[in-house]
């Protein structure tokens, strides 16, 4: 049977196509984190985001600094799905991911035995292809898996779709004894708010103020919260959310706020895995930590845009 080969199809655009123009820089961003988030013990999770790379690969760089790859034998890599939707989670054909460092091979038995389940659907090559959200880790991750092992671990890539909240918890709960494996790591793909009227999104909140949206009713004269702070205040909330560890206050943050967080499903799924497992007494911590926020630019006025950027890492 021929291997079939996901093509780096964003490398040259969202990222370099260099090697070594690529390897340099993952160097100098990983370089830049503080040590103190230098391969924390038992950092099995990370939440990083998924933009091109001059966006967001210094921000990347810290969840992937924090990960604990000591014993790693493989990574599953969750990011929700941009361009098809899906009412559930779905699985690589494919025998391996490309990227400009070296191809990471799909760990075939793992994702078969995930279809196996009858709760997963395939990916058809044209929407493996597309999506970016798996893709712009893909180098990180094997930046940092080759440099944990003699034979670079393999992969297994889950492409979360637009689920309910029950259901990101029974994905949860199929995931949660992977989670629970401490040679399994997880590589959560999310931005934050994505602001402007290009997102349809323009939430604003002036401290204790009703939030309202600048695209239907102008700022208020007497505003003092720039806007730029009110989506930094609004992503921190969530950011507590999650760190706080509660699937479904989470999940009620997102109904009440409607913060266009793109990966809220892939992050809602592993949170409700960590529940699982402190159910289940698999674990004493699981709490996430966010080590670094970001903005692609500080938004001054309602014609402005910016997608905000998290990572964080969680101990299990």
């Amino acid at each position: 049977m021929s291997k079939l080969i996901r093509d780096a199809s964003h490398a040259g655009s969202w990222y370099s196509s260099s090697k070594n123009t690529l390897d340099n820089q993952l160097d100098g961003w990983l370089n830049a984190v503080d040590p103190s988030c230098n391969k924390i013990k038992g950092a099995r999770v990370i939440i990083g985001p998924h933009a091109g790379y001059s966006y967001s690969g210094p921000s990347a760089a810290w969840a992937y600094k924090s990960l604990d790859t000591s014993n790693v034998k493989r990574a599953f890599i969750l990011g929700p799905s941009h361009h098809v939707y899906l009412d559930k989670c779905a699985l690589s054909r494919c025998s391996e991911y490309e990227t400009p460092l070296g191809n990471l091979k799909i760990d075939r038995e793992t994702t078969d035995k995930l279809y196996q389940t009858g709760e997963f659907a395939w990916m058809d090559i044209g929407t493996d292809t597309d999506e970016h959200s798996i893709e712009m880790h893909l180098p990180y991750a094997y930046k940092i898996l080759s440099e944990s092992s003699s034979s670079v671990p393999p992969i297994v890539p889950v492409l979360v779709g637009a689920i309910t909240t029950p259901n990101e918890a029974k994905f949860g709960k199929i995931l949660a004894s992977y989670l629970a494996d401490p040679e399994n790591i997880f590589i959560v793909s999310s931005d934050f708010c994505h602001w402007g009227t290009r997102f349809s999104f323009t939430y604003y909140c002036d401290g204790p103020s009703e939030p309202i949206h600048l695209a239907r009713q102008p700022m208020p004269s007497e505003a003092e919260t720039p806007i730029y702070a009110s989506i930094e205040a609004l992503d921190r909330e969530g950011m507590q959310l999650i760190e706080d560890g509660s699937h479904k206050a989470f999940a009620d943050y997102l109904k009440r706020t409607k913060n266009t967080i793109c990966g809220r499903h892939p992050i809602a799924v592993v949170l409700a895995a960590i529940e699982e497992l402190k159910a289940q007494g698999k674990t004493n911590d699981g709490r996430f930590k966010f080590v670094k926020y970001a903005q692609s630019s500080k938004v001054k006025s309602a014609r402005d845009s910016s997608v905000s950027y998290a990572s964080a890492y969680a101990c299990i």
